[in-house]
């Protein structure tokens, strides 16, 4: 009985020190100063708490964004947030070596998926970007390679004091938009192209009162 006691006593104990703990992160990550765009939305703030800005030299989760950012083009991103695990599954975890390889049977099977953006275009455009990857893997020895070789593998550290400083496009976007098209890639216009170098780090575009501006 007594040891049945003590084991109560030591649960409540290490419940109490996990809900203490909890709260003090909860109130610190609350009083902590962001980028307005990510509002109060859970989702959105973990987004832009740990990715946003960090800069990405990996060739699968650049092509992950890419996927991304090309079915968001006329959407807002939480919405695509919002469906990011539903794409990694239909996508075969943004596979580009099997995307590429996608059959007219996977095709209308994606067409069906009510988890996605079911936009014949941009479907299409992810089956035909996925082949356009692995051919500049091909000639640069990864995509990463060829996409920071813009900005000299560094990121860009902006210095916007506000949100609307923020440009959607700058002659860097365009040039990267032209280049990829002249590639073969399809939904790949500069607008989308900031969004994506904004996205993986190679621009920092968090405004300098941002917690995050020092910290990716």
């Amino acid at each position: 009985m007594f040891l049945s006691t003590l084991k109560v006593q030591k649960l409540f104990q290490f419940l109490s020190e996990e809900i203490l703990f909890y709260l003090v992160k909860k109130i610190v990550t609350m009083n902590k100063t962001r980028c307005g765009w990510c509002g109060n939305d859970p989702l959105y703030i973990e987004y832009h708490d740990t990715e946003w800005g960090v800069p990405v030299y990996n060739d699968d989760k650049l092509f992950e964004f890419l996927i991304l950012e090309t079915f968001q083009a006329g959407l807002s991103w939480i919405t695509i947030l919002r469906k990011r695990e539903n794409f990694r599954k239909a996508f075969d975890n943004f596979d580009y070596k099997k995307i590429a390889n996608y059959n007219d049977a996977k095709f209308e099977e994606l067409l069906q998926d009510a988890g996605i953006i079911r936009n014949k275009l941009k479907i299409k455009a992810t089956i035909t970007n996925a082949t356009a990857f692995m051919e500049v893997q091909k000639e640069f020895g990864s995509f990463s390679k060829y996409i920071w070789s813009f900005t000299n593998g560094l990121p860009i550290k902006n210095n916007w004091e506000n949100l609307k400083q923020l440009p959607a496009t700058t002659t860097l976007s365009d040039s990267i938009s032209k280049d990829l098209k002249k590639r073969g890639f399809k939904f790949v216009g500069s607008t989308v192209i900031y969004a994506h170098m904004q996205a993986t780090g190679m621009i920092n575009d968090h405004i300098t009162s941002c917690f995050r501006y020092d910290e990716v």
